[in-house]
This record gives structure tokens, C-alpha cells and sequence, in this order.
């Protein structure tokens, strides 16, 4: 049999609309602006829709285009730039932390996150709810699991609800001695109760950073955090940190 060179294999057509497409938003289109319908894309650039929602669909994912309820497609901003990760460890809460907290619960969690904090199927942890935001906007949203354990000195009267009862949760963690974290990133697809908080479609592109923060060799905390895939970048630099940047043309290498 032989063998296929690579610079052979023609460009897919939807790559090439991309491309073709780029040059358009670059030229004719201001960020915030709505794109005609697909039909008639469609038929300004001789391709078939199937087509064309897949070159629409390869800009959203590359943050060129935003598709919003109600709204439509619509030209994106450049990419925020938020810090994830720091040199230096911190617990959630810490001075110069930039998440919200939203509120705070006791409940259960799921299945995954029971076996990465080592409890019982049925033991209730707390779950604080957080959000960031950067130049005015929404870019993620963050479940953070800590089991009871983690906050002994945690009473009622500390925690009444909403994001008092959160601070409060947070407060309390600062107490024990912080020995590490452990992070992983993933592309994944926004749940419904994300794609709210996000101004996003359910199923749009998300990036999930999972951190354990670890105490004497357990997993004191869990977060997980959903970002906007179409508006953040991650990157990973010399400190092992991550890092969201907004410029477009700063690609990692």
C-alpha cells in the first residue's frame, strides 16, 4: 500500500470558509456586531450550511464568535484575561482572591467528587457557589466541595445562608495548613444550570479547571471551575500556574 503525504490531502472546506470567514470579521465586522442569518452566508459564500455551521462552529470554539439566546451570532471581544493559578498556594477566600461567593449549602455531592474527597456516599459536605467576573463580564463559575471535616469550628449561627453562610465556610478553611494543590484542565461542554450563569448555550464549549487542595495528605477541598471556552485561554507557564490570557495573537507555543 502506499502512503498518503500530508501535503496532498486537500484543505476541508469548512477550514477554508473559516479562514475566508476571519478575513471577513477582521475587515467588515466590529466586536458586538450580528451576523446575517446562515442562509444567507450561506449563499454569499457558494457553500452548503452544514458547511458553514461548521466553520461557525470552529470560530466559537477559537473565541471569534459568540452565539447568544435570543440574541444570535455575534462577533466576539477579545479574549479576558483572568489568573488561575499562582506560584504560591492560597485557600479559596484568601486575600486578593477574585471569585464571588454566591451561597452556601450541606448536601451530598456527586459520585466523582465523593471519591476524590474520600467520604461517604450519603455524608453531606458543604458546597459554596462562587463566580468571577472580569471587565464587566461573567467568564466562570465554581462549585467548591469541602467536607465537614475541613471546617470543624464552623457553627450555625456563623453560617446563616447565601453568601454569608459562603464567606463563612471560606473563613474557617483558612485555619488548617495548606501543603499543596493538585490542578487539572479539560475541555468540556456547559450543563444547563452553567450555560445559565454564562450567557451561553447548553452544550457550548467550556474550559474545566479542577484544583484539590490538599492537608497531610488528604483532599481538604474541592473546586471545580467552569469557564467560557470562547473567552478565556489557558496557558501554562513557568510557575505551573495557569493563566488566562485576552490578546488573541499571544499563542502558546
Amino acid at each position: 500500500m502506499g502512503t498518503t503525504q500530508l501535503e496532498s490531502v486537500p484543505e476541508p472546506k469548512y477550514w477554508h470558509l473559516k479562514t475566508v470567514l476571519t478575513e471577513a470579521l477582521d475587515s467588515e465586522f466590529s466586536v458586538g456586531e450580528i451576523l446575517p442569518n446562515e442562509r444567507d452566508l450561506a449563499a454569499r459564500f457558494g457553500v452548503a450550511r452544514a458547511t458553514l455551521r461548521q466553520a461557525l462552529e470552529q470560530l466559537e470554539l477559537e473565541g471569534r464568535l459568540q452565539r447568544r439566546r435570543g440574541v444570535g451570532t455575534t462577533v466576539a471581544p477579545p479574549r479576558v484575561g483572568v489568573a488561575v493559578g499562582t506560584e504560591q498556594h492560597t485557600w479559596p477566600g484568601a486575600a486578593g482572591d477574585a471569585w464571588q461567593p454566591a451561597d452556601s449549602d450541606l448536601t451530598p455531592p456527586p459520585a466523582t467528587v465523593v471519591a476524590a474527597l474520600g467520604t461517604d456516599a450519603d455524608e453531606p459536605v458543604h458546597t459554596v457557589r462562587r463566580t468571577r467576573m472580569s471587565h464587566g463580564q461573567q467568564v466562570a463559575t465554581e462549585l467548591l466541595y469541602i467536607p465537614a471535616a475541613s471546617v470543624p469550628g464552623l457553627t450555625a449561627i456563623d453560617a446563616p445562608s447565601g453568601a454569608a453562610r459562603a464567606r463563612a465556610v471560606l473563613r474557617e478553611l483558612q485555619h488548617l495548613s495548606l501543603e499543596g494543590e493538585e490542578r487539572a484542565v479539560e475541555l468540556g461542554s456547559a450543563r444547563a444550570d452553567d450555560a445559565k450563569e454564562l450567557d451561553r448555550l447548553p452544550g457550548s464549549p467550556v474550559l474545566v479547571v479542577t484544583t484539590r487542595f490538599l492537608v497531610q495528605g488528604r483532599t481538604a477541598a474541592l473546586s471545580v471551575a467552569t469557564y467560557r471556552a470562547d473567552t478565556c485561554r489557558l496557558t501554562f507557564g513557568e510557575s505551573a500556574g495557569v493563566e488566562i490570557h485576552h490578546d488573541p495573537e499571544q499563542r502558546a507555543s
